[in-house]
């Protein structure tokens, strides 16, 4: 019971539509935002409309508490940097105690099929789904098919092998790519018991709000955009579109008449 009741905190509407937006990247590429701008993109988030904020434990420590008051946290237990010898290499760098300790909503650990150290990354989902399951946490798995064996990170069947792994191991929510073609992601969605949420996808050619109506016309669940957020030049009404696109209302027209704002996509 207490389980659902945090699940159904990641959605606002509760509508078991989701809105997430990681801010963990500090950890793997280096800080989002200069130290004087982080309150503010909190801020934004929040006030835009996401169900969640993703972020490392240390971080939590430099968010108001108050400002989370409508939207929930989910820390991020997993780590590596773009420095490392195995990119694709993720290591457990926290605790689900850790978390709760911390106020979390829920955790979420990263898995990439096909990389060098896929072993060791299905273990670590495995000992963190047990403890969620003790803890009454859920677990939001981000699973990517990536790695040197790997031809088509956005193959359809590829997909819905990886999601179902995420499934089989405990996750409760899983990450992953959007299929290309976008229409066969809908395969993948039907293959899989758990809600099946797609990542922002990169920044070539497709706007983050198409990419996001793509995603939720094909029947996901909803998205988890990171960097195409904190790097807008408008965060929060940037968010408030995909809000209003994920859970199918007018958040976006709200925000934008009560900053002024225009949206970037």
């Amino acid at each position: 019971m207490r389980k659902a009741l945090r699940l159904r905190r990641l959605s606002r509407p509760r509508d078991d539509r989701y809105l997430f937006v990681p801010l963990d990247h500090s950890v793997s590429d280096g800080p989002v935002v200069p130290r004087d701008r982080w309150h503010e993109l909190i801020d934004s988030v929040v006030v835009g409309g996401a169900d969640a904020i993703i972020v490392h434990k240390g971080r939590v420590r430099t968010i108001d508490p108050a400002v989370l008051a409508g939207c929930a946290l989910v820390v991020h237990l997993s780590a590596g940097t773009a420095h490392a010898a195995d990119t694709n290499a993720k290591v457990l760098v926290g605790e689900v105690d850790e978390a709760l300790r911390l106020g979390a909503d829920a955790v979420s650990v990263h898995v990439n099929i096909g990389s060098d150290t896929e072993e060791r990354q299905l273990v670590d989902l495995g000992v963190v789904a047990k403890a969620c399951d003790e803890w009454n946490v859920p677990l939001i798995a981000m699973a990517y098919p990536r790695g040197p064996r790997i031809a088509d990170p956005h193959d359809a069947a590829l997909l819905a092998h990886v999601v179902n792994i995420a499934v089989d191991l405990g996750a409760d929510i899983v990450k992953t790519n959007l299929a290309l073609p976008a229409e066969r992601m809908a395969e993948v969605i039907a293959s899989c018991p758990i809600p099946v949420l797609v990542a922002g996808g990169p920044a070539t050619g497709v706007s983050v709000v198409d990419h996001a109506r793509t995603a939720m016309a094909v029947g996901c669940a909803g998205l988890a955009v990171g960097r195409r957020v904190f790097t807008s030049d408008a965060p929060m009404s940037l968010v408030a579109e995909l809000a209003s696109i994920v859970h199918d209302d007018t958040r976006s027209d709200l925000v934008r008449a009560m900053t002024g704002v225009v949206a970037q996509s």
